[in-house]
């Protein structure tokens, strides 16, 4: 709880629309602040610092999320248009794109379905309901569309941004010790397996380590959220069948 005068005047604070926009800027940017003095380590990923500093201060102060959401739904807006702008880098890889085009297809193809295979049946094998089944099925894909994904088969689509965005978080946080263990080199084949794995959060990872890495990890994540989309209901459908 906040002693009264504090209260006092975070109640005026809380007025104005653009308190939510500006504490997240704040804790995003305490949070990579913290990432660079750590030499950039993957385990201390900024999203997952920034969100813990965020749910701490809407908890010390009481603050719903509602309210939180009515200010920084502007960086919410702007999702939309940072993904459409990963094209750009994407075009200047298209000659090595264009080699890759049938290897990339088929490892498109095993992501996805893996990801939804490996989550829901690790899920039902520990005994979740077929409500949340359906809420984890798309959790590899960039949270916009999950969440379409999930309120059309059945799914809670609250429930599926949460899972989405520890599914990215993790990605970013083990993707570099994974792909180290496993002796894959190639900059643009890390991208676009992090991409597929773990959508936006991975691929803002990926850009870190280069523009080739990034630009691949964009491409992972449109397509793997565009075959999830028309994967899931034939997959469900099938299910059911059975």
């Amino acid at each position: 709880m906040i002693p009264g005068r504090i209260a006092d005047i975070w109640v005026y604070l809380a007025a104005s629309p653009l308190l939510g926009l500006t504490i997240t800027l704040l804790a995003y940017q305490g949070a990579y602040w913290l990432y660079q003095r750590a030499s950039f380590n993957p385990l201390l990923n900024p999203v997952l610092l920034a969100v813990i500093m965020l749910v701490a201060a809407l908890k010390f102060t009481d603050t719903q999320y509602q309210t939180y959401f009515d200010g920084a739904q502007f960086v919410h807006f702007l999702l939309g248009p940072a993904t459409v702008a990963l094209a750009v880098p994407l075009y200047a890889q298209f000659d090595k794109l264009r080699a890759l085009l049938l290897p990339l297809g088929v490892a498109l193809l095993a992501g996805s379905l893996t990801a939804i295979v490996s989550a829901v049946g690790i899920a039902w094998l520990l005994g979740a309901g077929e409500t949340t089944l359906l809420s984890l099925a798309p959790k590899s894909v960039t949270a916009p569309i999950a969440m379409g994904i999930a309120e059309k088969i059945g799914g809670i689509p609250s429930l599926t941004a949460v899972l989405v965005i520890m599914t990215g978080v993790s990605g970013a946080m083990m993707a570099k010790y994974v792909l180290d263990a496993l002796r894959v080199k190639d900059l643009g084949v890390r991208g676009f397996a992090v991409g597929v794995a773990s959508h936006g959060i991975g691929t803002a990872r990926a850009f870190q380590v280069s523009e080739e890495a990034g630009a691949f990890a964009g491409l992972g994540m449109g397509l793997n959220g565009l075959l999830t989309a028309i994967l899931m209901p034939l997959m469900l459908a099938l299910w059911r069948w059975f």
